[in-house]
C-alpha cells in the first residue's frame, strides 16, 4: 500500500497483537511513519497485559497522547488478571470517567479475592447497575457463605438472567442447602447446559450421587461436563468400576468427546481398582486425542501405572512425557509414587533433583517425602526432613505430616518416642495421628501403650471397627487372650464388624476375586496349602510375631 491510512497500520498491528507477536507488533507501532490513535495505543496495551508483560504495558499506558475509558478499562483489567487488585483500585480511583464496564470490573475483582466488604462498598456507590453488577455481588456473598444476603439481593434484583439464576443455585450447593438450591432449580424459567450441571455438581458434593444421576438422565442436552461430572462422582463416591461403566457408555453414545477432566477421573479410578489393563484402554485412547501431552492427564497416567504396580512405565513417562513441561504436581506425583513402591532412597534423591531444577516442595511434597522414609524404615532422613518442613515458614505444615512423623517412629520401634511427641503437638492430635501409633503397637505386641491409644481413639470414634480389631490383636500377640476376648465382646455388643478384606488378581485376562476366609474358587485346597507352607516359613524365620492375630478367619485373608 502506497500509503496505509490509522485503520490500516491499528488492523495490522491489531493481528500482530491477536496472534501474540508483541515483538512484531511493537516494531510496527515504533516505525516513524506509523499512523496511530487511541485505539492503536490500546491494542498495545491489551496485548502486553495479556502476555503478564505488565511493565511495558504500564510505560505504555503512561506515555498515551491521549486515552479513552477504554483504555482505562483496558488498564485495569489487565491488572486484574495479572493478580494485581490493589493497583486496579488504584488505577479505578484515578479514572476522570467511568462507565457500567469499570464499575464491574473492579466488583468482581474484589470478590474473587474474598474482599467482600470492599465489594460491597463499591456495589453501593455504582450510579447505574446492570444484570452482571447484580449477579457478581449475589455470587460473591454465597460463594463466601452469606447465602441469606445474597438471596435477599437476589430477590431484589431489577432483571435476572440465568446466570444469576445459576449463581445463587450454586450459593446454595456450596452452602449444604440442597433443598432450597433444587427449590430453584425447579423454578428457574429458562434453564441452560451450565444450569443443570450446576445442580448435578451439587448434588455430587453433597453426596447426594442417586439424585445426581436421575437430574442427568432427565438432562434434554448434555455436554462433556455432564459426563464427566458423573463419571467423577462415582469415582468419589468409590464406586470406580461404575464410572468406567458409564464412560463406556458416553462412548456408546457418540455424541460428545471426553475431555482431560474425564480422563484425569478415569484414571483415578483405574488407580483405584489396579485396573492396569483397563488404564492401559483409557492411555490407549488419550494417544489419539489432544491431551496426550496435557500436564494433568500425563500426572494422572503416571500415578496409574504407579498405583498398578508399573513404576518402571511411571517412571518412562515422568522422564519422557514431562520432559519439557515438569511442573510440581508431577514432581509430587513421582516422589509418592516411589514412596508407594518403598522406594526411600529413589525418593530421596528425586527429592533432591528436583530441588536442583528450581521447584520448591510444598506440603504435598513432604507428604510424600515422608511416607516414602517411613515405608523404607529411613528413621534418621525422615527426622532430618520433618526438621527440614518445621524450619521452612512458606508450608503450613498440617495433620498428614505428623501422621507421617509418627509412623515413622512407630515402624522403627520407638513407640515411646511417638507418644512423647504427640504430647507436645501444637494442634490437638487427630483420630490419624493415633492411629499410626496403634499400628505401631500391633507390629511391637506393646499392649499397656496400645490400650492406652484405643481409648484416645475411641474418645472420638467410638464406632471404629479397626480399632477394636487392632487393640485385640494387641492383646492376643503379648498373650492377653482373655483381654483379646473382652474387646471382640464389646465388639459384638455394639454390633459392629469390620468390613472384611477383599483382593483380587487379573491372570490371562481373567479375573480371580477373593475375600476373608474364602473358600469358593475353584483352586482352593492348592491356594490354602501353598499360604500354610509360606506361613510356616515365615513363623521358623521370625517374621510372624504371633499366632495369635485376630483376622476374622485366622490368617487366612486372600
Amino acid at each position: 500500500m502506497s500509503d496505509p491510512d490509522v485503520i490500516t497500520w491499528t488492523a495490522i498491528i491489531s493481528g500482530y497483537v491477536r496472534c501474540g507477536k508483541m515483538g512484531d507488533a511493537r516494531r510496527l507501532f515504533d516505525r516513524i511513519d506509523a499512523k496511530k490513535n487511541v485505539v492503536t495505543w490500546t491494542a498495545m496495551v491489551s496485548g502486553y497485559m495479556r502476555n503478564k508483560c505488565v511493565f511495558e504495558a504500564e510505560e505504555l499506558f503512561e506515555r498515551m497522547p491521549e486515552r479513552n475509558v477504554v483504555t482505562w478499562n483496558t488498564m485495569i483489567d489487565g491488572y486484574v488478571r495479572n493478580g494485581r487488585v490493589d493497583l486496579a483500585v488504584g488505577l479505578f480511583e484515578r479514572m476522570p470517567e467511568r462507565n457500567v464496564v469499570s464499575w464491574n470490573t473492579v466488583v468482581n475483582a474484589l470478590v474473587k479475592c474474598g474482599r467482600i466488604e470492599d465489594a460491597e462498598r463499591v456495589f453501593s456507590e455504582m450510579p447505574e447497575k446492570d444484570v452482571i453488577s447484580w449477579t457478581a455481588m449475589v455470587g460473591g456473598l454465597a460463594r463466601f457463605g452469606r447465602v441469606d444476603e445474597a438471596r435477599r439481593l437476589f430477590d431484589r434484583m431489577p432483571e435476572r438472567n440465568v446466570v444469576s439464576w445459576n449463581a445463587m443455585v450454586t450459593g446454595y450447593t456450596q452452602n449444604k442447602r440442597l433443598d432450597e438450591a433444587f427449590y430453584l432449580f425447579e423454578r428457574m424459567p429458562e434453564k441452560d447446559v451450565p444450569s443443570w450441571n450446576t445442580m448435578i455438581t451439587g448434588f455430587i458434593q453433597n453426596g447426594e450421587l442417586r439424585r445426581a444421576r436421575k437430574l442427568f438422565d432427565e438432562m434434554p442436552v448434555k455436554n462433556v461436563v455432564s459426563w464427566s461430572t458423573l463419571i467423577n462422582g462415582y469415582v468419589l463416591d468409590d464406586q470406580s468400576e461404575e464410572a468406567l461403566k458409564f464412560f463406556m457408555k458416553m462412548q456408546a453414545e457418540g455424541s460428545v468427546k471426553p475431555n482431560e477432566g474425564t480422563f484425569v477421573s478415569l484414571l483415578g479410578a483405574c488407580s483405584s481398582l489396579a485396573g492396569l489393563s483397563e488404564g492401559k484402554q483409557i492411555h490407549q485412547i488419550i494417544s489419539k486425542t489432544l491431551y496426550h501431552d496435557d500436564k494433568l492427564v500425563i500426572s494422572a497416567l503416571l500415578n496409574m501405572y504407579s498405583k498398578c504396580g508399573e513404576l518402571t512405565t511411571a517412571k518412562k513417562i515422568f522422564d519422557d512425557g514431562l520432559r519439557n513441561q515438569r511442573d510440581l504436581i508431577s514432581w509430587n506425583g513421582m516422589i509418592a509414587a516411589y514412596a508407594h513402591h518403598g522406594r526411600g532412597s529413589d525418593a530421596i534423591n528425586l527429592f533432591k533433583e528436583m530441588q536442583y531444577f528450581g521447584f520448591k516442595p510444598n506440603d504435598v511434597t513432604y507428604v510424600a517425602l515422608l511416607a516414602a522414609c517411613s515405608h523404607a524404615g529411613l528413621v534418621e532422613e525422615g527426622l532430618h526432613y520433618f526438621d527440614k518442613l518445621m524450619s521452612d515458614r512458606s508450608i503450613q505444615v498440617n495433620e498428614d505430616h505428623y501422621t507421617c512423623l509418627i509412623d515413622l517412629y512407630g515402624r522403627a520401634g520407638s513407640l515411646k518416642g511417638a507418644f512423647d511427641l504427640i504430647k507436645k503437638l501444637p494442634v490437638k492430635p487427630s483420630s490419624s495421628v493415633w492411629g499410626a501409633l496403634l499400628a505401631g503397637c500391633n507390629v511391637y505386641g506393646n499392649a499397656s501403650l496400645g490400650n492406652l491409644v484405643s481409648k484416645q481413639i475411641m474418645a472420638t470414634e467410638a464406632e471404629n471397627a479397626g480399632t477394636y480389631i487392632l487393640q485385640a490383636n494387641i492383646y492376643s500377640s503379648s498373650g492377653n487372650y482373655r483381654e483379646a476376648a473382652n474387646i471382640r465382646m464389646k465388639m459384638k455388643d455394639k454390633g459392629l464388624k469390620k468390613q472384611p478384606g477383599c483382593s483380587w488378581i487379573e491372570i490371562g485376562n481373567r479375573f480371580h476375586v477373593f475375600v476373608v476366609g474364602d473358600k469358593s474358587h475353584s483352586d482352593t485346597k492348592l491356594i490354602y496349602n501353598l499360604l500354610g507352607d509360606i506361613h510356616a516359613k515365615m513363623k521358623k524365620n521370625s517374621y510372624v510375631q504371633t499366632d495369635g492375630l485376630i483376622m476374622e478367619e485366622e490368617f487366612l485373608v486372600t
